[in-house]
Formats: structure tokens, sequence, C-alpha cells
């Protein structure tokens, strides 16, 4: 086969508003509140080689003042090296990047994979062996407000769940209120199980919001009563806390999910070996690209443990896809009235993680075409370009 050579790498900085979407300055934030939506800057990367493939990603995910910098640090380290060397590539990320948490590899690792696929004919699923092209969904929820069409009561969850439930979903998870009351939460809970309990999986996401080990404990006792399905990043440590993870485990019954907030294969193992965590879980956009968060999958399929793809779209799918122990495909943050904050106008063949996605089996498909299987509207993205940043 020709060796591909990376000829240059462009970064493009663009803004979008979500309608009904707030979000803090930062980007690391977003809520449901009516009306024309705060600004949000995104990112597109498009890798060009020598000889005509381009490998593209436009992470759905904000937080690009973050990610993008750091990318375009790693990508003076590709220019001139083979495309397909993705791997070596992956190595010379991590080396360099260790200082300062790995931040910027996925981004640059999803486009060469994009670019891979391109170049073999093969989405990104067959290229690591993939065996499936639906995947089971969940309904995720944005974290609670306190708006009367929004999940701004116990009841409200309640009444989202079930309507997840008559659109297809076999899922439904929690986000709940972000002051992580933990009285609150566990009536939210209750309200959900009474209303949709034994006719769905449901599960519950903390974010991080409860305070500490003690609260994690009571509402823990609440998803026990209920059967649930899972238990996510209970408080507020982050999941970093394997011994404090480990007494939490020995409380409550349900199964706990942590590895979040970690960033390499190494660690998302090291959670699972010393029983911190019941779970896997992976992210492309954080977790090293493609690349990193599939070693750090089968390291967990190996063990003998269930792997969830944490978040939604175009990467999410593919690496799915080609997990044997994974469960659901997450849409979030999904909303009864509101729009899913991660759904970017960017898409060309008519892509989509909003709430109305899956079939009636409560499904998505996953691309069969090169790469990611997605195309970018780039001249809309030109048009809401703020700065590009071109390395070669």
């Amino acid at each position: 086969m020709k060796e591909f050579l990376i000829k240059k790498i462009e970064f493009t900085l663009f803004e979008v508003c979500i309608p009904d979407i707030g979000a803090d300055p930062s980007g690391f934030g977003v809520w449901y509140e009516p009306g024309p939506g705060t600004p949000q800057k995104r990112f597109a990367v498009r890798i060009f080689t020598d000889d005509g493939p381009v490998g593209v990603y436009v992470p759905p995910r904000s937080r690009a003042t973050v990610i993008m910098p750091a990318a375009i640090a790693l990508a003076h380290f590709l220019i001139r090296k083979p495309a397909l060397e993705r791997e070596r590539h992956y190595q010379t990320m991590r080396r360099i990047t260790k200082h300062v948490g790995e931040a910027g590899i996925g981004a640059l690792d999803i486009a060469l994979w994009d670019l891979g696929g391109k170049i073999t004919g093969q989405p990104i699923s067959q290229m690591l062996g993939g065996h499936r092209r639906k995947l089971p969904s969940y309904a995720s929820t944005i974290p609670g407000d306190e708006h009367p069409k929004g999940l701004s009561s116990p009841e409200a969850y309640a009444d989202f769940a079930q309507q997840c439930l008559e659109m297809g979903y076999k899922g439904y998870k929690m986000h709940g209120w972000k002051e992580g009351n933990p009285q609150r939460e566990s009536e939210m809970i209750r309200a959900v199980a009474r209303q949709v309990g034994g006719s769905m999986d449901i599960m519950y996401d903390a974010a991080c919001h409860l305070k500490t080990l003690t609260d994690a404990i009571r509402v823990g006792r609440v998803c026990d009563e209920h059967e649930l399905l899972w238990y996510e990043d209970p408080y507020a440590d982050g999941g970093l806390t394997i011994r404090g993870h480990r007494t939490l485990k020995e409380k409550v019954r349900t199964p706990v999910m942590i590895g979040e907030h970690v960033r390499n294969p190494e660690i998302h193992t090291e959670l699972l070996v010393s029983g911190a965590t019941d779970f896997g879980r992976v992210d492309p956009d954080y977790d090293g690209g493609i690349t990193g968060s599939y070693k750090a999958a089968m390291a967990a399929e190996s063990l003998g443990y269930d792997v969830e793809v944490h978040s939604c779209g175009p990467a999410m799918r593919q690496l799915m896809a080609a997990l044997s122990r994974s469960n659901y495909y997450e849409i979030n943050l999904v909303h009864p009235v509101g729009p899913n904050p991660w759904q970017l106008p960017v898409y060309l063949n008519g892509y989509s993680d909003e709430l109305d996605c899956i079939d009636r089996e409560g499904m998505v498909d996953v691309s069969q075409s090169p790469g990611l299987g997605v195309d970018y509207d780039w001249e809309w993205i030109e048009k809401k370009s703020l700065e590009k940043t071109i390395i070669n």
C-alpha cells in the first residue's frame, strides 16, 4: 500500500448557538435555558495527506478553548509522518502530554482513524473487527432545572422516562440537579422507578454532585431499593479514590460505574482490578481517541467486565460497534422539550443524536461508509468560523 504522508493539519474554531441551551463561557457546563441559546465555541480538525485523502473530525462537545490549543501543539509532531501509523502517533502524543493530562490527543487520533478508513474503504468499526451495525440505546437526561416545562421535579423526570419508554427506549438514565441534594436526588429516583420500574432499565448518574461518601451511600441505598442497573460517578471526588469507592461498594448493592474522569488505559484498568468499579468506561474524545479507548476497553473485556462508552457522536458509535461487551449507546444530554446540546448542525447526511434518532426498537444505526461514516458541512463551518490555524 502507498505510504500516505501527513502534509498539513488544519484547525477551525467556530461558534454555534443552540436554541434553549445555556452554557458557561468556558464551555464546560450546559443546561436547558429557554431562549436563543448561549454562544459556544467548537472546533473542527482536518488532516491532509500528500495524495488526496483527508481525515476529519468535529468533536460534538464544547471545551474547545482547552482541547483545541492542546491539539494544535501536538499536530506539529505529526507533520510529514505516515498517516496510517496510528499507534506510533498515539504513543508519541501520550509521551508529550504526560505533564498535562494527555489533553488534545482524542481529536487528532479520531481524525487519523477517519483518514485510515477512507484510505482502506472501511468504517472504523470494521477496521476494529466490528460485529454489529445497530446499537441499543438509552436516553440520558440533561441536568435538572427549575423551568415549568423542564426537568424541575421528580415527577417531571418520571413523565420524561415514560415518554422515552413509549418512544422505544429500553433504558433511561437520570442526571439530577447540580446542587447534589441527596433527598431531592432520592425522590427523583423513586418517582422514576414507580413510573417505569420493571418496564425499562433505570440508571442514575450523580455526576459527582453528591458532596460526601455518606451522601453517596444514602442515595445508593435508594438505588438498591429500586434495582437500578448502575450508579454512576457517585460523589465529589470525581471517581479518583479507589479506597473510597471500594467502601461505597461494600455498603451499596447497585453496580457502581466510575472512570469517566480518568484519562488513560492503565488507570482505567487499575480501577477495575482494584475493585473500585463494576464497569469499564471509555470516551474517545478524552481517552486518547479511538486508540486509547479501544486499549482500555480490551483490557476491561479481558478481565470479564462490560464496557460502556461515554456520550454520543459518530466516533462513539463506531467504537461501540466493535465492542462485544457494551450494553447501551448513550444518547445525551436529552430533555423533554429542549434539544441535545451535543447535536451540531454540521452534518450533511442526516446524522442525529437527538431524542428521536432511535427506531421503534430503541436502536441507532452505525454508518458503514468509510471512516467515521459522516459528511460534514464545511461551508456552514467556514461561515461560523472565528479563526483558523494551519500546521504544515
